[in-house]
């Protein structure tokens, strides 16, 4: 009998102390659900929707609809070039051709000039052999994470290493329709010029994205932001464009791929020396693009478009819109895997009510084909001739 009572006390024991570990391990649980556990989630921050939501962009056109249009540009457009940082000194362009190509209906030039007075560097000058001034076109390329080649993915290089030239006819192959589109503008009878991204093939020192992650954090921890340098130098690459013997400067245009594409309507929004462009893959809203997985939020790439504090005042459709009432063509791809067509359709919404408010909205002109993320020929056909009808009816 007393063993009996001593096994069922053992046993109350044993079910009492359970009892309590659950309670215990439960209210643990619950105390875990009180607080933030997790500080982010696909490379996100776990309250990053909350961040969206107070993104209303207050220097929006239209949020400032009843400001005169022109005091608007300007207020907008200080507050982009605020967000570019300090600029760099600027230089004599001093330039100097090294080499050049006879192209039968062009010539081919290399230039070595200083963009700023921090960097000399080498661009591809197309100049048709045809008397007169000519129009001209601003030609801006790619990030595509491929860094041994940058201005020889619009330009067909010369006197180059033949890695360097299998790698370029190979990237024109995939993304360009297996064409330089510079040099089939140059054969079309305009000037072209284009210039290295700081990082790329002459200019490159980082080997991958990571490297050039690193490349742009020290370079804010310089007082420099690597997005806003990129910006400076298209408008400085654009300027010293509008100063060669044979170019009409009231008739120069911008016109690019993806990135290439970013800094095309970014350098008409922010430069007078361009009077038109042609942005090829890269529109879209912040909204459409800052989400789980969308390749805007994995870095890399991101880090040449990224202005700091910007996106709290202006979305990337109303930089833009700066450009009004300047005459864009902006092409994107249904199967564009970077930018979902709903944010592509979003982006040009937002600036045809730009350009329609000041009468201006034949001047805008949007198109999204059935294709991926690339410059096919069918789009630069369509592009070559509009660019034309603006450029060679002025």
């Amino acid at each position: 009998m007393k063993n009996r009572t001593k096994s069922q006390f053992v046993l109350n024991l044993f079910w009492s102390i359970l009892i309590v570990s659950i309670f215990n391990f439960s209210t643990m649980c619950a105390q875990k659900t009180d607080y933030q556990t997790a500080g982010s989630i696909n490379d996100l921050p776990v309250f990053y929707k909350n961040l969206v939501e107070r993104q209303n962009y207050p220097l929006a056109w239209e949020n400032n609809k009843l400001m005169d249009f022109g005091v608007w540009k300007a207020k907008a457009k200080a507050k982009v070039m605020e967000s570019l940082m300090t600029p760099p000194p600027i230089a004599p362009f001093n330039a100097k051709v090294i080499s050049e190509k006879d192209r039968g209906t062009y010539i081919a030039k290399k230039v070595v000039f200083n963009i700023t007075a921090d960097s000399r560097i080498v661009g591809l000058l197309l100049v048709p052999k045809a008397a007169g001034t000519h129009p001209a076109v601003l030609l801006l390329h790619d990030h595509g994470g491929k860094f041994d080649i940058g201005k020889e993915k619009v330009v067909e290089p010369w006197d180059e290493t033949v890695e360097k030239v299998e790698s370029a006819k190979q990237w024109v192959k995939d993304c360009y329709g297996g064409r330089y589109f510079g040099d089939e503008l140059a054969k079309k009878g305009y000037v072209c010029f284009v210039t290295d991204m700081l990082d790329w093939c002459d200019r490159q020192g980082s080997p991958d994205l990571e490297g050039q992650q690193a490349l742009a954090s020290n370079m804010l921890h310089l007082g420099a932001s690597f997005a806003g340098l990129i910006a400076l130098e298209d408008m400085r690459a654009a300027e010293f464009l509008s100063q060669q013997p044979g170019v009409d400067a009231s008739r120069i245009a911008a016109m690019g791929l993806s990135v290439g594409g970013f800094r095309t309507w970014q350098v008409a929004a922010l430069s007078d020396y361009i009077a038109a462009g042609v942005s090829v893959c890269w529109m879209s809203t912040y909204h459409g693009l800052m989400v789980p997985k969308n390749n805007q939020t994995k870095g890399g790439a991101a880090y040449t478009m990224l202005h700091p504090g910007l996106s709290q005042y202006l979305d990337y459709p109303d930089v833009a819109s700066l450009a009004c009432p300047k005459p864009m063509f902006f092409i994107g791809g249904s199967k564009d895997h970077l930018f979902p067509t709903e944010s592509i359709k979003d982006g040009y919404a937002k600036m045809q009510k730009v350009w329609d408010s000041q009468n201006a909205g034949n001047k805008l002109h949007t198109k999204i084909y059935d294709a991926p993320h690339e410059y096919n020929i069918e789009m630069q056909k369509d592009a070559f001739e509009w660019l034309d009808n603006v450029l060679k009816n002025k």
